[in-house]
């Protein structure tokens, strides 16, 4: 179990405090879940630019590629690391008609806005963790277009954008990553009563790369 200081930061051997106070928000009422990302970029050091910028968004720990496990905000803080959420119950296909006819409530312009301020009216299990009640993890590791796959020669810099996030594939996250993150996962959960049936991948909770921690491991 892991022994935590009174400002939230972990005191253990394996874990190197660099906590950014920028990617800090309000301070938790409840820790319902984790969420795993990858950082988009081929280097920790990128991230903790990143990190350092005025109300920058982030996770509470990085993982980088020999494994090193960093915490770069306290536990008892909220970060901004998960978007709009998507509506758990249709994957779980268990939402209700009333759930529906609730979406005409909001405004027809942003149907991700909609669901999730729809899925923010309830409660973790029901929803899928969100910023104000879930850890974020980062492992280091970017996405590329995969070979022979470019955009048209015409694209504007806005067609390549979108071009590379619906192309690009995430590389793998490696042994070390996959083993620090088993580790810090089961030392979380034990440590902070979080159920393991909690914790996600960046794209099953929200409307990002299908490919993101695709191949991060924990079981």
């Amino acid at each position: 179990m892991l022994n935590l200081d009174a400002q939230g930061m972990v005191v253990h051997a394996r874990v190197i405090a660099r906590r950014y106070s920028q990617i800090e928000r309000q301070p938790f009422t409840e820790i319902e879940g984790i969420i795993v990302h990858q950082t988009g970029a081929a280097t920790s050091a990128s991230a903790f630019n990143s990190y350092g910028n005025a109300n920058a968004n982030g996770a509470h720990f990085l993982i980088d590629k020999d494994g090193a496990i960093y915490q770069t905000a306290s536990v008892k803080k909220r970060t901004n690391h998960v978007g709009p959420l998507l509506a758990r119950c249709l994957v779980e296909f268990k939402c209700q008609p009333a759930e529906f006819k609730q979406s005409k409530q909001f405004p027809q312009s942003s149907v991700p806005d909609r669901m999730h301020k729809i899925e923010m009216q309830k409660s973790v299990p029901v929803r899928y963790p969100s910023n104000v009640d879930s850890l974020g993890i980062e492992i280091v590791g970017r996405p590329s277009l995969p070979p022979g796959k470019n955009p048209p020669g015409n694209a504007t810099p806005k067609q390549r954008e979108i071009f590379f996030n619906q192309n690009a594939v995430y590389e793998p996250v490696n042994n070390a990553q996959n083993a620090s993150l088993q580790w810090l996962l089961d030392e979380l959960a034990m440590s902070l009563s979080i159920p393991k049936t909690e914790v996600f991948r960046h794209p099953t909770v929200s409307r990002k790369n299908p490919t993101e921690a695709s191949t991060a491991a924990w079981q």
